[in-house]
């Protein structure tokens, strides 16, 4: 029968071989269910870092912070409010509104 058109093997999720299906069965065998199962189960990657050319703002006090996603004073999780990053000629934080650069003054 041409493999193409053989309805009655399954091709292996793991392994890639192919074998005759019993039931509901998904692999050929006990260890690539094993190994299925293991990979489904793996753990998440870790949380991605605040990036340091984004800038914050603290809903309590409205303190803004570039790349810190947490007030100091208020010890609470500010909301991101865009991109941005330090001026080269200051210390003064610049974010992009739109199509317009607004400076925030940090020190």
């Amino acid at each position: 029968m041409n493999p193409v058109r053989d309805d009655t093997a399954t091709i292996c999720g793991v392994c890639g071989r192919r074998f005759t299906r019993h039931g509901r069965q998904q692999w050929c065998s006990t260890d690539c269910r094993q190994t299925a199962w293991r990979r489904r189960r793996s753990t998440p990657p870790p949380p991605a870092p605040a990036k340091q050319t984004t800038v914050y703002e603290c809903d309590d006090c409205g303190t803004r912070y570039l790349g810190d996603q947490r007030c100091d004073d208020c010890n609470r999780w500010c909301r991101r409010i865009g991109a941005g990053g330090l001026c080269p000629h200051c210390l003064l934080t610049e974010q992009r509104v739109g199509k317009f650069l607004v400076s925030i003054h940090f020190g």
